[in-house]
């Protein structure tokens, strides 16, 4: 193991052993490469540059209590990467170059994961770019994907206290995440304004309304919504400017396990001061508690002081889960040998 304060690791970069990449040239992938720099050389013409031809990918994966390494549902990931490929026109990724990237650059990184017991986890980032030089608008002929390891502790500190979070009223007009109805992954740069806003109003996440007409809830700049009824239902927004997480279709269907019903439909922005629990979910916070929403001179007030019982429920569940200690009953864990 490396010497790293493990208890103490925040969200943010550490340089790790290596990274794996592969370069699609004359229309077909390359063999996957390690490279031990963490840098990369481009044409100043690569469409990633100029036309943003790029997207990424969020998944983590665990020490377990038995002592292994497993990865949290790296599929669903390529699913998602392969859909905004199609979209930005980019070549598709095969399954198995995928999954052999992702659990190469765990098993090269091995050294990297946290222990068991700390509460860290290892941060995967796929990387999918455009480097083929292009001066008129049009698909780049050359693209490289790229698995970064990173060890990671809670995004947010203290990853279940609640947090406040602001509706910037006259800043978030525009999707954040989403492309209209193209359900995409990750481009967060539309959002990076709202977000640094919020930042400076010393909220540490904003939540987009809909940007058409300002009367439904989307989602987080980080993290997709989630509303608790006062009965007992789990709510969340069906929205095409918002991202599919998987984080929230995992957290879905571990409702559905324990009889919670579920309901994935618009959620009315009045609603909000209905909820009895509200929460920001995704792979980097997993479930972060909202405390308090500011719209306004309107204020939501929700429990500040710690998290509620439904979310926590929610919460335990499924990193008891990913850290392999109970059944993994959805097939959802891979592991690496």
């Amino acid at each position: 193991m490396k010497n790293i304060d493990w208890n103490n690791l925040g969200f943010e970069y550490i340089k790790t052993d290596c990274h794996v990449r592969s370069t699609f040239k004359n229309g077909k992938w390359g063999r996957l490469g390690i490279h031990r720099k963490d840098t990369i050389t481009m044409n100043v013409a690569a469409t990633c540059l100029h036309y943003g031809q790029a997207c990424f990918e969020g998944l983590k994966a665990f020490r377990c209590k038995d002592g292994k390494v497993r990865i949290f549902r790296p599929k669903e990931n390529l699913k998602r990467m392969n859909d905004t490929a199609s979209y930005i026109h980019c070549p598709q990724l095969p399954e198995s170059m995928f999954i052999r990237a992702v659990k190469k650059a765990v098993s090269e990184n091995i050294d990297f994961v946290p222990p068991y017991g700390t509460g860290g986890s290892m941060y995967l980032r796929p990387l999918l770019i455009g480097t083929g030089p292009r001066i008129g608008v049009a698909p780049g002929d050359q693209y490289d994907f790229i698995v970064l390891a990173i060890p990671v502790g809670a995004y947010y500190k203290g990853n279940i206290k609640p947090v406040d979070a602001v509706i910037l009223d006259d800043y978030d007009r525009s999707a954040p995440r989403g492309t209209g109805h193209i359900k995409m992954g990750g481009n967060y740069a539309a959002g990076l304004h709202a977000h640094s806003l919020a930042k400076k109003m010393g909220f540490p996440i904003n939540l987009y309304l809909d940007s058409k007409t300002r009367q439904y809830v989307d989602e987080f700049g980080t993290s997709n919504f989630i509303g608790i009824t006062r009965d007992g239902k789990y709510v969340t927004p069906d929205s095409t400017t918002i991202l599919p997480s998987i984080t929230n279709k995992s957290l879905t269907q571990l409702a559905e396990d324990m009889g919670i019903p579920v309901e994935r439909r618009p959620v009315a922005f009045h609603e909000i001061a209905d909820f009895a629990e509200i929460g920001a979910c995704g792979t980097a916070v997993v479930i972060t508690p909202i405390g308090r929403i500011v719209c306004g001179n309107k204020t939501f007030e929700y429990d500040s002081e710690k998290c509620g019982p439904v979310l926590k429920k929610l919460y335990d569940e499924l990193t008891r889960i990913q850290y392999g200690e109970i059944p993994d009953r959805h097939g959802w864990l891979m592991e690496v040998e």
